[in-house]
């Protein structure tokens, strides 16, 4: 019993040991800037100094948002729009109820052709 753990073992080590991230390769075509430093530079000073950034912690921009459509505006639409969305939510991503929605438009649209 001990042996055949001591052996397991070894063999977990040694395949674990073979494990190697590979080799860094090089791009084989050049990065070719298509602006001058000195506009590269420009654009950085323009964003330092601009009122907005992305990235930090105080960023908001949801600061200076009004509305022009009232609570109840919405809560209107949400209700009219209620079954739409519960459908399209659904198992079927809303087939049926499309199936449903168009489907005397499509049997109008739809004829037989005659055999003469």
């Amino acid at each position: 019993m001990n042996r055949t753990y001591v052996i397991t073992l070894a063999m977990a080590v040694l395949a674990a040991g073979h494990a190697c991230a590979g080799e860094i390769t090089m791009d084989p075509e050049p990065f070719i800037s298509v602006a001058s430093r000195a506009q590269v530079q420009d654009e950085l000073k323009q964003f330092r100094t601009g009122a907005a950034n992305p990235w930090a912690d105080e960023y908001n921009p949801l600061a200076g948002f009004h509305s022009s459509v009232t609570r109840a505006d919405v809560t209107a639409e949400y209700l009219a729009s209620r079954d739409a969305v519960a459908a399209f939510s659904g198992e079927d991503s809303g087939s049926s109820y499309l199936a449903r929605a168009h489907a005397p438009a499509l049997r109008l649209s739809t004829e037989m052709a005659s055999a003469e």
